[in-house]
């Protein structure tokens, strides 16, 4: 190499933090990020050399063609913010109410922004095509992903990486698992449809909130009563909507909640106990029931070769200490299905600090990332393309 790619990236280390703090302060939820998308097309039209696409929706692609052939390496990172009322006092705060990036993707994005300058700074030493995809609609169903592979984000590509900054690790930390490494999650809905009436009448009426609570319980026992304890799987209730009035009973009540599952066994199991249940519970109280249960994302499953030459590199950047192959974690990502098309490897790099008391949960209001893991990741993206693409035989 005629570049020196620890000054490179410590050149562009502030800018990366720059970036994630005017992404932070101008969050926009899924499928709506068009002033995202510009901002991250600017930007990489500031860094010059990057063939720029949008295959999808508001999704950004970025190529960067090196000056001899060979492999297609791909690098993922989301950018959409979360309906949430922000709650951090940071002086780079979320502008808009109801939006905020409480979940990490302003950081993924601006990592893979600095990861494009430091690459292309050194294109004239790469072997192959490095390929920058930027993922709109990560948070919401059905997700970008599957709309940026039709659109042909993943023609050619050999290899795909991503990561996900992760508040519950300390900073410093970085997970790579040969297989497993987040659970499929899906969503259900049930609507409980019987007789309203006076509070003072219960008799006459088909009482929807208690038939509710009743469902909200019993679903605890799926997983406590009917999923092998070897295997991991949540069932959630999130939302109950029923009345509007204190004297009335009301006539309907929607349940909504999710699933969390490794296991494609166990996840056609909670598919099916949950509407056993609520059918269940409902006829035996009169009421009828509508039952939907969506299959949202699949399990994130890393392809071992690609993940053992990822964590090779993050051995030799950051110590063999600090790289765990900890238990997968139960929430769901769309990379799934990049990870389903390409060998591919995903993870969990630390963002929490205990110290500075960034100890907040994603989707949390308070949530927060020590940003000394944004030069972490622009170090591990640009180090495993560049080994990735010394590894890789081309199509193949």
């Amino acid at each position: 190499m005629t570049h020196n790619i620890d000054t490179l990236i410590d050149g562009v280390s502030e800018q990366v933090i720059e970036w994630r703090r005017h992404l932070h302060a101008h969050p926009e939820l899924s499928f709506e990020e068009y002033e995202t998308s510009k901002f991250i097309v600017q930007s990489l039209e500031g860094i010059g050399g990057i063939e720029i696409s949008h295959p999808s929706g508001t999704s950004v692609v970025g190529r960067l063609i090196g000056s001899k052939p060979g492999p297609v390496i791909a690098i993922r990172a989301d950018f959409d913010a979360l309906p949430i009322q922000e709650d951090t006092g940071l002086p780079f705060a979320s502008k808009t109410d109801n939006k905020m990036h409480a979940c990490g993707h302003d950081g993924h994005t601006s990592i893979l922004l600095g990861t494009a300058a430091v690459l292309a700074a050194m294109k004239d030493d790469l072997a192959g095509e490095i390929r920058f995809l930027f993922q709109h609609g990560e948070e919401a169903p059905p997700g970008g992903a599957r709309g940026m592979i039709e659109g042909g984000a993943l023609d050619g590509v050999d290899r795909i990486i991503g990561l996900h900054l992760w508040s519950p690790i300390e900073i410093g930390t970085v997970q790579i698992n040969p297989t497993y490494v987040m659970a499929a999650c899906d969503v259900f809905r049930i609507e409980i449809k019987g007789n309203g009436g006076h509070i003072g009448d219960p008799h006459t009426s088909i009482d929807t909130i208690a038939i509710g609570a009743q469902i909200v319980d019993n679903l605890q026992h799926i997983v406590a009563r009917n999923v092998d304890p070897i295997h991991s799987a949540i069932v959630g209730v999130t939302n109950f909507n029923a009345g509007v009035a204190i004297a009335v009973i009301p006539p309907s009540a929607v349940l909504t909640g999710g699933t969390n599952v490794f296991d494609p066994n166990v996840r056609d199991l909670l598919e099916k106990r949950i509407g056993e249940i609520a059918h269940g519970i409902c006829a035996t109280h009169g009421a009828r029931c509508e039952y939907e249960y969506t299959r949202v994302y699949d399990t994130v499953v890393n392809d071992p070769d690609t993940a053992a030459i990822v964590d090779g590199v993050a051995a030799k950047l950051f110590g063999r200490e600090n790289v765990k192959d900890l238990p997968p974690i139960m929430p769901g990502e769309d990379f799934a299905f990049f990870a389903q098309q390409k060998p591919s490897c995903f993870v969990l790099l630390g963002a929490g600090n205990k110290e500075k008391g960034i100890i907040a949960p994603h989707h949390d209001p308070k949530f927060d990332i020590d940003e000394d893991s944004l030069a972490m990741g622009t170090r591990l993206f640009v180090n495993a393309a560049i080994e990735l693409l010394e590894q890789t035989k081309p199509g193949g």
